[in-house]
């Protein structure tokens, strides 16, 4: 079995990550309850996607699955050729300190802890001798730079949420994983997390997993995944990258256009002479 040690040897062709016939149920009063149903996706490695979908679609459930934090009641879900389901939860502690990073909806930040030593928490767990000065350059990098000694208490819920941005890619994980990130936050505050962490992915090279009921910010994401009652109901490119495919079909059109332009005009023809 493939190890979270042995994911740095695992061939690019690999899918960060891959999910095939997931499911998720659990047991209620009522009667077994389907929480996920047939889950079928890859995301390689570099891609940014947004899974978008109401209240109650299993986006969040999803998350957590795919975080190594829940099991599934059926299927496979691998992380870099890292079948999730067969390893041990010391593997899954492990997988997650290094290669995937999840930011919250609400911080999950150590209260007793300044914001310098949360976000060198992780380092510290991985044996990193150069924890704080690894958290300090991240914590600038987000702008808070004049907050370490600050407790979370002491910030508003945009800093919060950006020192657990911070901490959440310190260590360079390969995956990000953000579960509804400006779900707690005004709107401007809310725009500028968003910024950070679609800056910080292409920045890094991480993989990145946005959660969000919010279309507009879902279509930020090159591919958008929508959910509906438990199953993926489409899978397309967003927006943003639809838009970015027509310009690069538009250039080689425009150069064919001004070349035959260039023949035409005999202004061009006396310069060419």
């Amino acid at each position: 079995m493939t190890t979270p040690r042995d994911i740095q040897q695992i061939e690019p062709t690999v899918p960060a990550l891959r999910l095939e016939q997931v499911a998720l149920s659990l047991d209620s009063q009522s009667g077994r309850v389907d929480i996920l149903r047939s889950i079928d996706f890859a995301i390689q490695a570099g891609e940014t996607v947004g899974i978008v979908g109401p209240s109650g679609s299993g986006k969040t459930s999803l998350l957590m699955l795919m975080a190594g934090l829940e099991r599934a009641s059926s299927g496979t879900i691998e992380i870099a050729g890292l079948e999730l389901g067969a390893a041990s939860e010391t593997e899954l502690a492990a997988l997650r300190a290094r290669d995937v990073g999840i930011v919250f909806q609400s911080f999950h930040l150590v209260p007793t802890m300044t914001a310098a030593e949360n976000v060198a928490l992780p380092l510290e767990f991985a044996g990193a001798g150069d924890a704080f000065a690894r958290a300090e350059e991240m914590l600038d990098r987000v702008g808070l730079g004049h907050r370490l000694t600050h407790f979370p208490a002491q910030l508003s819920g945009g800093e919060q949420q950006r020192v657990a941005l911070a901490r959440a890619i310190v260590n360079r994980p390969r995956i990000l994983l953000a579960d509804e990130p400006t779900g707690n936050l005004d709107a401007r505050s809310g725009g500028i997390v968003v910024d950070q962490i679609f800056s910080l992915a292409a920045e890094k090279g991480v993989t990145l997993v946005l959660i969000t009921h919010d279309r507009d910010l879902a279509e930020r994401c090159g591919r958008v995944v929508s959910m509906a009652d438990g199953f993926i109901v489409d899978d397309r490119q967003g927006a943003a990258n639809a838009s970015e495919n027509a310009a690069r079909l538009e250039e080689p059109a425009l150069e064919a256009t001004k070349q035959v332009t260039d023949r035409s005009d005999p202004t061009a023809l006396d310069l060419a002479s």
